[in-house]
């Protein structure tokens, strides 16, 4: 078996069971809290196995679909992309004190779900015609100043949690390009920096993140989904206390089905259940990195990383979130919280990165990738002219043969 094969099955494998056992989580999250609320025990299982079924049909469509498409619709996409986010602001329901979702009838969908894939395809179609972004000048025109306008629509929302999934993808595929680590570590700085700023002139948001130094200060109020998490995790120990047996989600645990999916997994399936969900997510990153090594097109290569980081970079958050090791950001874990917009876009997103592994490999070597060697190798040109220097064993040889049938002559 081929190596692009094995990592196309173990992909479909570890997404598949993901998805699976996603759908039986989100039943014994919710059931007990939908029958005690007068709603039918299966209500939240159903929607959620329509969207799992919707996006295992878009990711056949997409493994199916030659990827290198999506070059030649990354603008149309941003600008899909931007229209939504700033039509979400204006006409989208407020849910909970944010404007994220806009509702379609009987469905509801979110647009920074499909921000995530379209900056991953125009960051990748920019980055594979154009050597990497080598200072902080380059990096901010224009990969830099697209990534701040849709950072701002997002916090606008508020959604926090997404601004930090972008930004993590493009870090991964700005490091696959060839951006510097240095120049790296001072944009993620001066990000940091301004997010921090964000944190601080909101006052839940600035309540949120003080709450993870010592979240039992205030149990009741701002800690209390912390203190929550970390009593079902603790309470679960090796084995947990049984799938559907934990009384965590029951009014106790905000989001128990969303954002907190990974402390009822620990309350009811224990360490054991925690670990093999950590497995899944290491196996998923393990192949998606590899079809990107493996990828011979600059454009696949790059669109593979950030998908890869999209899924792997979401799910890490989450989890230190939910273990009380970083700030609650809102965002989901991947495949397994409850959620159609993202379960259906992740599933779109898997099937291009099985594209990826098929038709990557095959495509054509004389493609450059244009990274830090291209762009040095323009520059050295243009210094003489235009012209391509030989190398200088051939002038050397040259010198050489000349010089010898001079002697010969005289």
């Amino acid at each position: 078996m081929k190596r692009r094969e094995l990592d196309s099955r173990l992909l479909i494998l570890v997404t598949l069971a993901l998805v699976a056992f996603g759908l039986v989580m989100v039943y014994s999250a919710t059931s007990a809290a939908a029958a005690v609320g007068g709603k039918d025990p299966s209500y939240y299982l159903k929607r959620q196995g329509i969207y799992a079924a919707l996006g295992i049909v878009l990711m056949m469509v997409a493994q199916r679909w030659d990827y290198r498409r999506l070059r030649a619709l990354a603008p149309m996409l941003i600008l899909v992309s931007l229209f939504l986010l700033v039509a979400v602001l204006a006409i989208g329901p407020a849910i909970n004190g944010a404007r994220r979702w806009i509702s379609l009838g009987p469905a509801v969908f979110q647009p920074s779900e499909l921000a995530k894939v379209s900056l991953a395809v125009w960051a990748a179609a920019y980055l594979s015609r154009r050597p990497a972004p080598q200072d902080l000048h380059e990096l901010w025109r224009p990969i830099g100043a697209l990534a701040g306008v849709f950072c701002l629509l997002l916090i606008l929302e508020p959604d926090m949690g997404t601004a930090i999934a972008l930004l993590l993808m493009l870090f991964g595929m700005l490091v696959v390009a060839g951006t510097p680590t240095r120049t790296l570590g001072i944009a993620m700085a001066i990000a940091g920096a301004l997010g921090t700023l964000a944190i601080w002139l909101e006052p839940y948001r600035r309540a949120r993140y003080f709450a993870i130094l010592n979240p039992w200060h205030d149990a009741q109020g701002t800690g209390f989904q912390i203190v929550q998490a970390m009593i079902g995790m603790g309470s679960g120990g090796l084995f947990g206390v049984g799938l559907g047996q934990g009384i965590q989600k029951i009014f106790y645990l905000p989001e128990a089905h969303t954002d907190m999916m990974l402390a009822n997994i620990g309350e009811e399936l224990g360490l054991v259940g925690v670990l093999a969900v950590i497995a899944a997510y290491a196996l998923f990153a393990y192949a998606g990195f590899d079809i990107a090594l493996r990828c011979k097109d600059p454009f696949g290569k790059r669109l593979a990383t950030g998908l890869t980081v999209l899924v792997c970079g979401q799910a890490a958050v989450n989890m230190l979130a939910v273990m009380g090791s970083a700030p609650l950001t809102g965002i989901p874990l991947p495949f397994l919280s409850y959620g159609g917009s993202s379960l259906v876009v992740l599933l779109a997103g898997v099937g291009i990165l099985l594209n990826i592994a098929q038709r990557g490999g095959a495509a054509a070597a004389s493609v450059p990738d244009r990274g830090r060697g291209d762009g040095r190798a323009r520059a050295a040109r243009a210094r003489s002219g235009g012209r391509a220097r030989k190398p200088r064993r051939v002038r050397d040889v040259r010198r050489v043969a000349g010089s010898r049938r001079s002697a010969s002559g005289s």
